[in-house]
């Protein structure tokens, strides 16, 4: 086995989808893709999520509005169109800063994320990427963030800074 340096840290895709693609039942299929999903930036607004996404400004989805996953938890020639979240990473364990503030600066900025909670794949994974896949990506689906700054983010390298938040001192009984 040999030794692979850490990856440098990079957006390696972008999806602002303004449609579900994953509604009824998985067996029949997702609707079809729109164009131009897959795109080289996006905007996000603190608290709103990314402008022209499918849930930007959902209340029921605040928590939820920005969605991050790696490219090392996919199968090869899997990308966000099958997996359905808004931003590819690579160098990246993003499935482990569930708590913290992921801050990402792409070039244009530096853009806080709050890591809320995991996003668990679902059966539509054996759909649209393969048998056995929504199997192989629980606990490394992603994540799922509140932006807390506007921002820009683009394809291509990165600089990440990961805050973890402050551990509170025991309560004195």
């Amino acid at each position: 086995m040999t030794h692979q340096p850490p990856q440098t840290p990079r957006i390696v895709q972008l999806l602002a989808s303004p449609v579900h693609r994953y509604v009824g039942r998985p067996a029949d299929g997702p609707a079809p893709a729109v164009e131009g999903e897959l795109v080289e930036e996006v905007r996000l607004r603190a608290g709103l999520g990314i402008v022209g996404d499918r849930y930007f400004g959902r209340p029921a989805h605040r928590e939820a509005s920005v969605t991050l996953i790696a490219q090392e938890s996919l199968p090869a020639g899997a990308d966000l169109r099958q997996v359905r979240r808004n931003v590819l990473t690579a160098g990246i364990a993003v499935d482990e800063l569930v708590g913290a503030v992921l801050v990402l600066d792409s070039g244009a900025g530096p853009v806080r994320l709050r890591v809320n909670r995991p996003a668990n794949p679902c059966a539509w994974m054996d759909v649209t990427i393969g048998p056995g896949a929504w199997k192989a990506l629980r606990r490394r689906g992603g994540v799922r963030c509140t932006p807390l700054t506007d921002g820009v983010l683009r394809v291509g390298p990165l600089q990440v800074t990961i805050e973890t938040p402050p551990v509170s001192a025991p309560e004195a009984s």
